[in-house]
């Protein structure tokens, strides 16, 4: 089995807390030249590379630009920074609740993404925290969706990321989210939820299907309320995407401002940040794999539908709606 090339570091430094783009030259299909293959490869038209190029916006190893007619090279790579898209800022907190020199938790707010990816690039996560503290080596051990707030894991040192990120994959991290969502005197909990999830690239929505079970969730009821409303814990035993999500749409209770499941709704404006959806990543709990210690961090944020639903929704809540 051939082994991977270790990826040079990057000859350019990062804007805003945002990495530049680094594109390798697959092996086995040559161009005659980079700039052809960066022509097909980015969809960007030719007058957009070929000015990048001009300009020396695209640099290989060394940090130098890199002409038009420069051979192409299986295996080579070149760096260029991206034009940041416009983005809204988000107007809440990033709340840092631990630090060390291995590891930073985050209590991140709703609507905040944490890694860039898409629209979301220099707001998110990611990018601010490695402005605020100052830590350009700063990275993602797991994500949270955008639009679900709470406790996120970052690493300091490039070298401890896969240790930490060997937590997740192991399932060796213990995972408590609480939601909002409507009461069913029917549905009998706690219970554990399982089914197949398959989320389809470039789909928005994740979906069940039939197939061996690659979703598993516990869900209890913590209170309810004489509105209709509830409040759940949920605890996610494996990592589908929208996992959670996914289940208490199926089990007839969606979460509130779900703008997914069970129906997708029509986007929101960029700067709609009303109704965030009431799921909250509560508790995480696990053994540093780098120090040996015992990390159990509590989220302080509370879901505004079950401290005042009238402030987070506008109106009394209807559980007929």
């Amino acid at each position: 089995m051939r082994r991977r090339r270790p990826v040079p570091p990057s000859p350019l430094p990062q804007r805003d807390g945002v990495d530049p783009v680094r594109v390798r030259l697959p092996q086995g299909t040559a161009w005659a030249t980079v700039r052809d293959h960066l022509v097909e490869r980015l969809a960007a038209g030719p007058g957009v590379i070929d000015g990048m190029l001009d300009a020396g916006l695209i640099v290989d190893v060394e940090g130098r630009p890199v002409p038009r007619d420069t051979a192409y090279v299986p295996g080579m790579c070149v760096w260029f920074h991206r034009d940041l898209p416009h983005e809204v800022p988000v107007p809440f907190a990033l709340e840092v609740v631990y630090r060390d020199e291995h590891l930073v938790v985050v209590d991140k707010p709703h609507f905040l993404a944490t890694t860039p990816r898409g629209s979301h690039v220099a707001e998110t996560a990611l990018a601010r925290l490695r402005r605020e503290l100052g830590l350009p080596t700063l990275s993602a051990a797991h994500r949270l969706d955008r639009l679900t707030a709470g406790l996120v894991l970052f690493t300091v040192r490039p070298g401890e990321r896969g240790a930490y990120q060997s937590l997740f994959r192991d399932r060796l991290v213990t995972k408590e989210y609480e939601a909002v969502a409507p009461y069913d005197p029917a549905l009998a909990l706690p219970r554990t939820v399982r089914s197949r999830i398959v989320k389809e690239r470039g789909v928005m929505a994740a979906h069940e299907a039939d197939g061996e079970p690659n979703a598993v969730s516990e869900v209890e009821l913590l209170r309810r309320r004489d509105d209709g409303l509830a409040r759940y814990r949920l605890t996610p035993r494996t990592g589908q995407t929208h996992q959670l999500r996914v289940h208490m749409a199926t089990l007839g209770v969606p979460i509130l401002g779900e703008p997914l499941y069970p129906e997708v709704r029509g986007p929101a404006p960029a700067d709609d940040f009303s109704r965030p959806l009431q799921l909250l990543a509560r508790v995480l709990e696990f053994t540093d794999p780098v120090t040996g210690r015992e990390h159990r961090f509590v989220s302080g944020r509370v879901l505004q539908a079950w401290a005042s639903y009238e402030e987070w929704a506008g109106t009394p809540y209807d559980a007929r709606a």
